[in-house]
């Protein structure tokens, strides 16, 4: 009941009303004399230095549901859980110089999405269409998943009703206030409230990684008992260690999510609105920090193991695992700590659902309504369009949690990241060679897309009885393989995406079908800022704003 968590539920309203206030205020912050433009609403004027997008970055790949959902998965399936850790160190070296380069073509183009530069790079606005769907496809169910981190908490603090508009109350309440606040501040607003957001979690982390050890008996202690817990079920992929059934799922995943992660549109936004490259390579170098955080957040999942949390109980009878972490805070700490701990969840999810639903929102502006519907449209249009459409990309995501089994959301995540990484071989290897013909790009898409549709379907969820789309493990048995072993979906898909893109690529060359992509050099393309040849050649068409105060 709420009235044993009133503590709690104070200190909750009073952190999250507070960072309401900021992301209001933050339209008022570097404001700039037309707030009316995409790149000033979307992408906060492009001008955020080394700070502010370090904050901003880390807000958005490291959410609420990674805070709830990494250490569930330790909970219930022991070391496979820790696949988010390896993916989150390698992607940074991968990406490196591959976000330098989208940072430094879209900045010279005035590219807003890089479904804008696939248009330019491959002149075709069909494929740039199908890298704009399903951008925003594979982000909506990533939105919810927010909600689902903030309900895991409401549920732990018995702010819960009957029916479901009633038990999603809150969550509807806390959502109208956020679409509000981007509506007015656009990006600035996370990039403001995530200085708020990583304060608090890197606080609750470092007090927990201390406390619960001292509490349950010191980590050996902690790791005897999910040894212990994993020992007595039947499943053969669980356990403290990775063992022949599941390490090549494990491998596939990891590097898997690691090509996803910053295919993302709203990790790409988060970079184009940094004021400069050096600004990308600082941090691409220092983000690995919050890798070192994840793995002490994942550790969680095995103290709750240690200190005998009960998740609580969806409506249709089963565990919600994603109640396991606050429900950990609930038992062993004081209540005015379970409240800033609490806080820090739900403030978590603000900041990538506010950039997730401008990124979405930015997609469908400039690649489906400037392209399709408004060719002539105007940056004060495409800002409103751009403001409208992040209000409804937020009120979907609402309806997924409130009317549809958030199992179910969690499961369309994972389908979100198979969908995402089809758009690699335009996006990311598209800012190093045109070799690929656009028409073999589209039909690689498809066969990616197919197969990894085809794949999911597949795969049941023994959890929740469903036979259909239960997860992003398929079992090589299906393949005709003599093998217990599953492999990542989304890793098969790709692989296959690519093969189609490069065989169909040298059947049109061969044909001399003409191609049509844009010819500029690598050299021009990628130059960097302050060459007085290239910046006459291809003038920036970012607008001018005031210089960064922070940095």
């Amino acid at each position: 009941m709420w009235r044993d968590h009133q503590v709690e539920i104070a200190i909750f309203v009073i952190l999250f009303v507070g960072v309401s206030v900021v992301g209001f205020v933050a339209a008022r912050w570097r404001r700039p004399d037309n707030l009316n433009h995409l790149d000033e609403w979307g992408l906060g004027g492009r001008n955020f230095g080394g700070w502010i997008t370090w904050f901003l970055v880390g807000g958005d790949l490291y959410t609420a549901y990674t805070f709830v959902a990494v250490p569930a998965l330790l909970f219930a399936a022991g070391a496979a859980g820790f696949f988010a850790v390896p993916y989150t160190v390698i992607i940074y070296p991968l990406v490196f110089l591959v976000l330098v380069r989208m940072w430094s073509v879209s900045h010279r183009h005035g590219f807003v999405t890089p479904a804008d530069f696939v248009r330019a790079r491959f002149q075709s606005p069909t494929l740039a269409l199908l890298i704009a769907v399903t951008g925003i496809v594979a982000t909506m169910p990533y939105i919810a998943l927010q909600l689902v981190g903030i309900e895991s908490v409401l549920k732990t603090m018995g702010v819960t009703g009957e029916g479901a508009i009633a038990r999603h109350l809150p969550i509807i309440v806390a959502f109208a206030i956020l679409a509000a606040y981007t509506y007015s501040s656009g990006l600035r607003a996370p990039a403001l409230i995530a200085f708020v957001k990583d304060t608090l979690i890197y606080v609750v982390i470092l007090v927990a990684v201390f406390y619960l050890p001292y509490k349950l008996g010191g980590w050996g202690a902690i790791f005897d008992a999910a040894d212990a817990k994993f020992d007595k079920t039947p499943a053969a992929t669980d356990g403290i260690l990775l063992n022949a059934n599941n390490q090549l799922q494990y491998i596939t995943l990891a590097l898997g999510s690691a090509l996803a992660l910053f295919l993302y549109p709203h990790s790409i936004t988060g970079v184009l609105a940094s004021k400069n490259r050096d600004v990308i390579k600082r941090n691409m170098s220092a983000l690995p920090a919050y890798s070192l955080l994840l793995g002490l957040i994942a550790l969680l999942g095995y103290a709750a193991i240690a200190a005998g949390v009960t998740p609580l109980k969806n409506p249709n009878g089963t565990n919600d695992n994603n109640t396991v972490v606050p429900m950990l805070f609930d038992k062993l700490f004081p209540d005015w700590f379970a409240g800033v701990a609490y806080a820090a969840i739900g403030i978590g999810a603000l900041v990538p659902a506010a950039i997730m639903s401008i990124a979405a929102a930015n997609l469908f502006t400039r690649n489906v309504y400037r392209e399709y519907l408004k060719r002539d449209a105007t940056p004060h249009q495409e800002a409103t369009v751009s403001k409208v459409t992040s209000l409804l990309v937020k009120v979907g995501a609402l309806v997924f949690v409130v009317f549809v089994d958030p199992q179910f959301s969690i499961d369309l995540q994972l389908i979100g990241g198979v969908i995402i990484l089809q758009t690699l071989p335009a996006v990311a290897l598209g800012l190093f060679t045109r070799w690929f013909h656009r028409g073999a790009l589209i039909g690689g898409w498809v066969a990616g897309m197919g197969l990894g549709m085809w794949m999911l379907y597949q795969i049941p969820n023994a959890a929740t009885k469903r036979a259909h789309f239960g997860g992003s493990a398929f079992p090589l048995k299906e393949f005709g393989f003599d093998s217990a072993k599953t492999i990542y979906v989304g890793f098969v898909a790709v692989a296959v995406n690519l093969i189609v893109a490069a065989l169909l690529t040298l059947i049109l060359r061969a044909a001399s079908v003409a191609d049509g992509g844009d010819d500029t050099s690598a050299a021009d393309y990628f130059a960097d800022e302050g060459d007085p040849r290239v910046d006459a050649a291809h003038p920036s068409t970012k607008p001018e704003v005031a210089p960064d105060p922070i940095t």
